[in-house]
């Protein structure tokens, strides 16, 4: 008997021949607001629909409360654990340590050991309760997804037949199906980074203080058009549209199954913003079109290669006086390479076992250099966009 799975992968190929870039299809949107077929069983808290039932809340709530425990009280036992075991061996808990001799010293220590795998459990109990319920759901919630894509405000492009790059193919933070591989990516990866985020963005909070903190053109400060790469679920397109209301906003992704579910979520919000699968790096806009581009820990989440081409790529599709304000863990300074022997240790077991591929690739990129190559005008202390996000570059197209 054929169920909607099925018929899902069997119709693939067609959907894909309807929809190459380019030329790929554009849904027209109607009324802006809430869409038949929208499913809130349990209502919303503010901005956030809450999940489907008081036992899977509940549970999330949990691994959130036991998450911070893990990144504060644990995290600050192991950081003393590490000076006391540095001592013992006769070294300066501060003084400059290699990332070799600190793993020799410290892996086989039970409390760091119990801080490791504590963390990872954690991870991988969020993403397996969220895609439990919506694969377990899933004629449910694909259902409320196909009424979103034609509903509006805002429109969404499609293009299941584009070729991914490799360094997409990646389960990055450990959540299954990464952001290409699974249909309900948007969902876990929204509901995912609410838990990491420890109850500090269910109404968007970190998202919306970004969107403040970028700066409109200095010479004119004129905001027609903006471009979100890597948008994810769409949580800072959304306020960036809210910043600029007068503004025409893209948030463009590699992740088809994100695209879509910012557009769901956009449209429930009644915010009229557009949304495309495409890449960072071949955005398919024209030279000149946008007065900002922007984007939030993406750079940190791609190759070397991908990365200079993603900053090539925004310095061509911006107008000359146009902005260009890359968010992300650093951008430039010396915080991307910790010296300490626990701060070392916990970077490169993020890498690894974490699943942060990239990242390694990521701290050796000269920003500035790459920026300034492509032809920017470099602020090195543009404004902070969040205190942990200290020191963040800031491009202008030459005019």
């Amino acid at each position: 008997m054929f169920n909607r799975r099925t018929l899902l992968s069997a119709s693939a190929a067609t959907v894909a021949a309807a929809a190459l870039l380019p030329g790929a299809k554009v849904y027209a949107r109607g009324k802006a607001g809430s869409f038949p077929g929208d499913i809130e069983p349990r209502g919303t808290v503010g901005r956030v629909e809450r999940l489907p039932r008081l036992d899977l809340e509940s549970q999330q709530d949990f691994l959130t409360g036991l998450r911070g425990w893990v990144n504060k009280d644990l995290t600050k036992v192991c950081q003393d654990r590490t000076a006391r075991i540095l001592e013992k061996n006769g070294l300066d808990p501060k003084a400059d340590i290699s990332l070799e001799r600190a793993l020799e010293l410290l892996k086989d220590d039970p409390i760091l050991g119990t801080r490791w795998r504590t963390w990872i459990s954690l991870q991988q109990a969020t993403w397996r309760q969220l895609l439990d319920e919506f694969h377990g759901n899933y004629d449910r919630y694909m259902s409320e997804m196909e009424a979103a894509d034609k509903a509006g405000p805002g429109t969404l492009e499609l293009n299941p037949g584009m070729k991914l790059p490799d360094y997409t193919r990646h389960e990055i933070h450990l959540q299954p199906g990464g952001y290409v591989g699974d249909p309900f990516a948007g969902h876990v990866y929204h509901y995912g980074t609410n838990n990491f985020f420890a109850d500090r963005n269910n109404q968007d909070e970190l998202h919306i203080e970004q969107a403040r903190a970028i700066p409109p053109p200095p010479a004119d400060g004129k905001v027609r058009r903006i471009l979100d790469m890597g948008c994810s679920c769409g949580q800072m397109t959304v306020a960036l549209k809210e910043r600029f209301p007068d503004a025409e906003v893209w948030g463009i992704d590699v992740g088809g199954p994100m695209v879509r579910y910012a557009h769901m979520r956009a449209v429930d919000l009644g915010v009229d913003v557009n949304f495309a699968q495409r890449l960072a790096e071949d955005t398919k806009f024209p030279d000149g079109h946008f007065d900002i581009v922007t984007s939030f820990i993406l750079h940190h989440e791609v190759s070397t290669e991908a990365s200079k081409k993603i900053i090539r790529e925004a310095h061509r599709v911006l107008r000359p006086g146009g902005v260009f304000y890359p968010i992300d863990f650093f951008t430039h300074g010396e915080l991307a390479h910790p010296k300490q022997a626990f701060e070392r240790v916990r970077y490169w077991w993020t890498h690894r076992w974490n699943h942060e591929v990239w990242y390694y690739d990521y701290v050796n990129v000269d920003y500035l250099g790459e920026m300034s190559k492509a032809g920017f005008i470099v602020d090195q202390n543009g404004p902070p966009a969040r205190s942990v996000y200290k020191v963040n570059l800031m491009g202008v197209k030459r005019v």
